[in-house]
Formats: C-alpha cells, sequence, structure tokens
C-alpha cells in the first residue's frame, strides 16, 4: 500500500477536523508543521444522556484476594490515623501560636507592625488549610470499608 498525503487539519479547542466548512464555521485553525494522529473514542449511552456511570474492572482484570484486600485497608487506615494525628497535634501548635488573633510580638515585628499583620494573616490561613486537611482526612476514614464514624466537632 502507498502512502497518502494528509489532509490540512484544523484545531477547534480540543477538536480537530479535516472538513473546510465545519472549520470556517467554528473559527478553527490551521495545523502546520506536524502530523495528527486521531484516534476515534467510543461514547456509551449514559455519557450522552448525562447519567452517571460507575466504572466497574473489565473481566479479565486480576481478582484480588479479600485477606491482600483487607490488608491494604487497614494499612490504609493506619497511614490515614497516623496523618491525622500530625495534622490535629500541627493544628494544636498553630493555635497556640495564633493564641487567638494576638500572637506574641517577634523581635523584627516590634519595630515594623505590617510584618506583625502579615504573619498574623499567615497563621491565620495555616489554621484554615490545616483545619481542612483534618476534615479531609476524616472523610477518607469514612470512605475506608468497615470504618465507623468518627467525626469529632
Amino acid at each position: 500500500m502507498g502512502a497518502q498525503a494528509q489532509e490540512r487539519i484544523y484545531r477547534c479547542g480540543n477538536e480537530y477536523t479535516n472538513t473546510v466548512s465545519e472549520a470556517n464555521a467554528k473559527n478553527c485553525k490551521l495545523i502546520s508543521g506536524g502530523n495528527v494522529t486521531v484516534v476515534q473514542g467510543q461514547k456509551s449511552a449514559s455519557a450522552s444522556s448525562g447519567g452517571a456511570k460507575v466504572a466497574s474492572a473489565p473481566s479479565s482484570a486480576p481478582r484480588i484476594d479479600t485477606a491482600d484486600q483487607r490488608a491494604k485497608d487497614s494499612d490504609a487506615r493506619l497511614i490515614l490515623e497516623a496523618e491525622l494525628k500530625k495534622a490535629e497535634a500541627r493544628q494544636l501548635e498553630l493555635q497556640k501560636e495564633y493564641n487567638n488573633g494576638e500572637p506574641e510580638k517577634l523581635g523584627p515585628e516590634a519595630r515594623n507592625h505590617q510584618k506583625y499583620l502579615d504573619r498574623v494573616a499567615e497563621l491565620k490561613a495555616a489554621l484554615a488549610r490545616n483545619e481542612s486537611d483534618i476534615a479531609g482526612i476524616r472523610r477518607e476514614l469514612g470512605r475506608l470499608p468497615g470504618s465507623v464514624s468518627t467525626a469529632k466537632p
């Protein structure tokens, strides 16, 4: 078989076309200086109708032994619990340093009040980020199989 010359390819956002009329209608840009390989994907019926589809493993996928899965879940729980303890300890440190919005002034901050205000703002942001991290870790722990909700206020 002989190789065919490639037609002009136009890019329309994340889509490509070689139809000139479609390219003109959508204000597409001509691609020059390279070959484009396009692989057609299949759209599922649920994706086109807007319904959510749950992904499932193909039948050829290897099955995981339930004991192995329990061990992995247990390891994940231990890791998350350790992370939660570290995040909670960090939160206590931050709260102590923040001192209800009035942390102690450090040396250079006595002469430059803006430095003090900047540090107070950084501490407040760090407290919020850390609180968000703690909430995320708790959500992940709650998603693990066989978990009992241990949400704290």
